[in-house]
């Protein structure tokens, strides 16, 4: 089958070629996002690969729609970038990759609250220069904090029992609490109980309408202070000016962020000989208890293989007239 794989960078093409050794699709690789303005290139091709910051909204679906494409095989968990309704209503499949690694994104969450706790981002920076000096990175021990987990699906169930193996006390909220976690230890509380008893507050649910900026300037104000906040999930869940606003009365002690709200066009970009015009992402780079990766938490060898094992096969399944493994739900 022939199919357009938008947002490719060398790890796509490294990774999902490989695994197409076995299927024997015709992937053809675009470096540009899918936008209305590159939709043109998926002319003739019955199938298309898009990215989590491609473009699929209603005229871009229509797009495809028009010129031949049959099937939408994400190549990501989430699918919030997606009209999904159309997509069905003009006959479009949609396919995604619901679980390929929860142990990478998790680690990563653990990996920047290590980072920020103990401030390995400004001491790698301080020793390189000759500044051996302990002053200003005095950190905590995680041994007994209290760590709210804001979603228990598979991401947040593998951050928590990473947690639960440092001695902390774990809280989270979850509107369908888990009885594993339960089990496990995790006690479940309202989520204005989680917010004003964390010392570390780690997001892990999904972007919806309900959960859009579900932290805001009034959940900043009810954490509490100096707490940290840690988001591995989708930029769209916090209110970054209110976090700014927290992080400058100091009621908020740090931020980790992998995702951020307006990354589309930035993040999987090198801008490092550009001017990046984004004034709230520039001002939150200048605090020194904020540290900003990529959307890299999903990037381990693990989980590029999983990928892109499950996009291929979605496709070949679609291919033979089969049952669809992963569909997108709605669609």
């Amino acid at each position: 089958m022939r199919v357009a794989v938008f947002s490719s960078k060398p790890h796509d093409i490294d990774f999902l070629g490989a695994a197409n050794a076995r299927y024997g699709h015709e992937l053809v690789f675009l470096e540009p996002r899918l936008t209305l303005d590159t939709v043109a290139l998926a002319e003739g091709y019955p199938a298309v690969c898009p990215f989590v910051n491609d473009e699929l909204d209603e005229p871009v679906v229509q797009r495809l729609a028009d010129s031949g494409t049959r099937l939408l095989a994400l190549r990501s968990a989430g699918y919030t970038h997606v009209d999904v309704k159309a997509a069905a209503r003009l006959g479009l499949a949609v396919t995604h990759v619901p679980a390929y690694s929860p142990h990478a994104v998790a680690e990563h969450a653990v990996t920047l609250i290590l980072a920020l706790d103990r401030k390995i981002h400004r001491a790698y920076a301080r020793v390189r220069e000759g500044n051996f000096s302990l002053d200003g990175l005095l950190g905590f021990d995680l041994n007994a904090r209290t760590i709210g987990v804001v979603g228990t699906g598979a991401i947040g169930r593998a951050f928590a029992r990473i947690m639960l193996g440092f001695g902390c006390r774990v809280t989270a909220f979850d509107p369908v609490p888990n009885e594993e976690m339960r089990s496990a230890g995790v006690e479940y509380v309202p989520l204005d109980e989680l917010l004003r008893g964390s010392d570390v507050i780690s997001l892990h649910c999904p972007l919806t309408p309900a959960t859009h900026h579900l932290i805001d300037a009034g959940a900043v104000a009810r954490m509490k202070p100096g707490a940290m906040l840690i988001n591995t999930s989708r930029g769209g869940l916090v209110d970054t000016g209110a976090v700014l606003d927290g992080l400058k009365r100091e009621q908020i002690g740090a931020v980790g962020l992998d995702v951020y709200e307006e990354e589309a066009g930035v993040f999987f970009e090198d801008l490092s000989a550009r001017i990046i015009l984004d004034d709230v992402l520039m001002r939150l780079l200048t605090f020194p208890n904020v540290l900003v990766t990529a959307h890299q938490g999903f990037f381990t060898e693990d989980a590029l293989r999983e990928i892109a094992e499950t996009t291929l096969a979605n496709i070949s399944a679609f291919e033979r007239g089969e049952p669809l493994p992963d569909p997108v739900p709605g669609g």
